[in-house]
């Protein structure tokens, strides 16, 4: 008896006496396959190799049986790549970075955050006329642009503050400027309680440029206040506006005055991190500089210049060209690489630092409004300290609860009161009690 295709029955085809047939899918090195008959059921099967600078991988049967061959060498586990997958699940991500420029109006500050980001942050911006100024009080102006280098994504948000310090009277003019840096901390705060902590957006205040007025001949007034009154909130940077204005023997005079002052009012500025022992000597040297520079004399401008054949960002005068980028005649540069290459850290700072003592300050002022209460009324009682609104109602509240308390103990008294009389009478009823 055979089969249909003319050998006998139980004997192995045509097949089985040949060698396994390879085909090369791909090109050399790439993509083999080898396909080949089982003996015990005459099924044919393929073997996939995928070779690569990796190693070789093999599937065997229907794919159930893979093999890995380890592609490192012995001794070696792979946690060495851990940064490489934080890296990219952060550039995946994205970064977020929240700006504030405080300082009087006619500084620049506006250019010099076009400088620094080259983008123009303020398309439709409008500059209030003399008359307009007169009743001008200090806003708040927050600009998102989403920015890309080489497949990094910035969003980053510049908060403006137009009006501060323009009027006569600006002893109150930086108070909005503390509601919304204390509004931000709250909305994060209220977004990590929250039950959606997946995409919360962190629209904290990590950096504060405040502009001290070149011709003011060190801090005024209003500058040593505004900064006493925030350096706790924010990381605060001191910048030197419109330096093209001084020599570089006024320069150095008013940047050793301005530090003199800030000593002396024990102002507290963002700290550079200091270097460690095992870092490189061109960083230390890099850190060091930035450190000397504070506060640091810059000089904005979006013009581009040709000078001698080559194109740069200046300022023209008929004396010469101010250059933006060259460090001999700014900061510019300095500020910059401040900024960026410690931009992290500022976030790190207002995280652990700022946000956690307004955090710790907002749950212990929560919990002594609920345990301890004799404080504010023998305060109201002796008359001393100012309440808010929200304190007197509450407090009006409180009296109204042990008005009412003290009526339902009188009340329960009079029905005690009452029961044995009225118990020996036969009179009491289920209504009555």
């Amino acid at each position: 008896m055979s089969t249909p295709n003319g050998t006998p029955n139980g004997t192995p085809g045509r097949h089985a006496s040949t060698p396994s047939r390879e085909s090369s899918v791909g090109p050399a090195g790439s993509d083999t396959s080898e396909s080949s008959v089982d003996s015990t059921n005459q099924k044919p099967r393929k073997l996939f190799r995928i070779r690569s600078k990796a190693g070789e991988l093999t599937f065997g049967k229907l794919l159930t049986n893979p093999t890995f061959v380890n592609p490192e060498q012995s001794g070696y586990v792979g946690f060495a790549n851990l940064p490489n997958q934080v890296h990219r699940k952060s550039v995946k991500k994205g970064f977020e970075f929240t700006l504030m420029v405080v300082g009087e109006s006619g500084l620049g500050k506006s250019t010099l955050v076009n400088s620094l980001f080259l983008t123009d942050l303020y398309p439709e911006r409008h500059i209030p006329s003399a008359s307009e100024k007169i009743d001008q009080t200090v806003k708040i102006d927050a600009s998102t642009v989403e920015i890309e280098e080489r497949g990094v994504k910035l969003r980053l948000t510049v908060v403006d503050t137009p009006g501060f310090g323009d009027s006569l009277n600006s002893i109150d003019c930086f108070k909005p400027i503390i509601q919304y840096i204390d509004d931000q901390f709250e909305r994060y705060l209220n977004d990590e309680s929250g039950l959606n902590r997946r995409h919360i957006i962190d629209n904290r205040v990590h950096c504060c440029f405040y502009f001290v007025n070149p011709s003011s001949h060190g801090l005024k007034p209003l500058d040593i206040a505004f900064m006493k009154a925030v350096h706790h909130k924010v990381n605060i940077v001191p910048v030197l506006a419109k330096a093209d204005t001084l020599t570089q023997l006024e320069v150095a005079s008013l940047k050793r005055k301005i530090l003199d002052q800030i000593d002396e009012h024990g102002i507290k500025i963002y700290p550079l991190p200091d270097c460690d022992s095992d870092e490189d000597e061109d960083y230390k040297e890099q850190c060091r500089q930035l450190k000397n520079a504070v506060p640091f004399a810059v000089v904005g401008a979006n013009t581009i210049i040709e000078v001698k054949g080559r194109k740069v960002r200046g300022r023209m005068y008929p004396w010469g060209v101010v250059e933006v980028e060259n460090p001999e005649h700014c900061d510019f540069i300095k500020l910059r690489t401040m900024l960026i290459t410690h931009m992290q850290d500022l976030q790190e700072v207002t995280q652990e630092t700022h946000y956690e003592n307004y955090r710790a300050e907002k749950l212990a002022h929560g919990g002594s409004s609920k345990s301890g209460k004799s404080a504010p009324v023998s305060r109201m009682e002796n008359g001393g300290g100012d309440m808010s609104d929200k304190e007197r109602e509450l407090r009006q509240k409180e009296a109204e609860l042990r008005k009412m308390q003290e009526k339902l103990v009188r009340m329960q008294a009079e029905i005690d009161s009452k029961k044995p009389q009225l118990i020996q009478n036969g009179d009491l009823k289920s209504q009555d009690v």
